[in-house]
């Protein structure tokens, strides 16, 4: 289940240090919780693969983000009163093939046993999940598919302050460059753009709705790591458990939702219209449904074959693709102001990972040369002997 990201887990005890933003089911899935774990004491070096491998691996995440961005938007274009069914559907399909991949791979997946304890405790981020995920899919129906990335643009920024609350320690004069680079980048995408001298037409139109459930989106996803990274001792620190109950409880609130929206209902007066190309909304969600499954699955794989600043880089061309397909695809609007907006949003990202990744590198070399008290004591006493 997708959190586009969603959303980030963080590689270091610095802020916010994360391998990549946090997405969501409507956006790039990231920030997947992998469904089959992994060791973390295994090498996390690029070296250790094949360029193949890493090419394999960055080009399914690219390709993967592009079709649950796009083939949603076509999904909200197509049935835009059915958001929080299109959400649920997607859940669905995420919980069944979980259990489909327990009945084929017993010895890789088990399916945890039922516990009211266990679900008590792993509210707060289920429902961080259903916000997220209907955040997103709102916020992707209000605005066009290049504009997405700029309304949900402070997701970084929120969750440097998030991290930072939670950890209370304070970021780096570099993250802080960095956060307000993005910030700014925001802020340049989302200011009215002036219109035409001669026309008087603004070249691009900017529905605030849009960009309110992008802020909220943005700030959910920031909210998430957090939650994410505290439920996990909840399950005995197993990615499958709590990928499982995130998916399973998120389905069940979304269910909820749908009903109350008066959801069903309007899906079964399509239905019986007979003018409704529901063609569009099943494959769709079937497609999307699945990508996402098998972003939560390939989560580990990730992590052991791509290094942050790659991962960080191929999300950085797969913005330049969406907004290319965006314009090209579903005849997406472009200007200099929107063009600007995604370049220093981008450029901040990029650079805020080169910032964690050389304060990883400072730390890792301050850890190699620091010698413990015990072995300092040790050294002196064969010295007097």
């Amino acid at each position: 289940m997708s959190s586009n990201n969603e959303k980030e887990v963080p590689r270091s005890s610095s802020p916010a240090h994360s391998h990549s933003h946090s997405h969501s089911r409507s956006s790039s899935a990231s920030s997947q919780t992998p469904l089959f774990p992994s060791d973390n004491n295994e090498a996390r070096n690029e070296d250790a693969y094949s360029q193949y491998q890493v090419a394999a691996v960055v080009g399914f995440y690219m390709v993967a983000a592009l079709v649950m961005v796009f083939v949603n938007k076509i999904i909200l274009n197509n049935t835009p009163s059915l958001v929080v069914t299109t959400v649920f559907i997607q859940a669905l399909v995420t919980v069944l093939l979980v259990h489909l991949s327990a009945l084929a791979r017993p010895s890789k997946v088990q399916i945890p046993h039922f516990s009211f304890q266990t679900i008590i405790s792993l509210t707060p981020v289920m429902l961080g999940d259903v916000a997220g995920f209907t955040l997103n899919a709102f916020c992707l129906r209000e605005v066009d598919a290049t504009f997405y990335q700029v309304a949900r643009g402070l997701a970084l920024p929120f969750t440097i302050l998030v991290s930072s609350l939670s950890t209370r320690t304070v970021p780096s004069r570099g993250v802080l460059v960095c956060a307000v680079a993005v910030t700014f980048g925001f802020l340049l995408g989302v200011t009215p753009p002036v219109p035409d001298p001669l026309t008087g037409v603004r070249t691009i139109n900017i529905t605030p709705l849009g960009v309110v459930y992008g802020l909220a989106a943005s700030l959910t996803v920031a909210v998430q790591a957090v939650l994410i990274k505290r439920s996990l001792p909840y399950v005995k620190g197993s990615a499958i458990q709590l990928a499982y109950w995130r998916n399973l409880g998120s389905a069940f609130v979304l269910l909820l939702f749908l009903l109350a929206r008066g959801e069903a209902h309007q899906l079964h007066a399509l239905l019986v219209s007979r003018q409704w190309d529901w063609h569009t909304f099943a494959w769709g969600n079937l497609v999307t449904g699945i990508v996402g499954f098998m972003i939560c699955v390939a989560g580990t794989l990730s992590v052991k074959v791509t290094s942050p600043i790659t991962h960080m880089f191929s999300s950085a061309a797969r913005s330049v693709l969406q907004v290319l397909i965006g314009v090209r695809l579903l005849g997406d609007s472009m200007n200099l102001q929107k063009a600007a907006s995604i370049g220093v949003i981008l450029a901040g990202t990029l650079a805020y990972s080169q910032v964690q990744a050389g304060a990883g590198r400072e730390r890792e070399r301050q850890e190699m040369m620091t010698i413990p008290e015990e072995e300092e004591e040790g050294e002196r006493d064969v010295e007097k002997q």
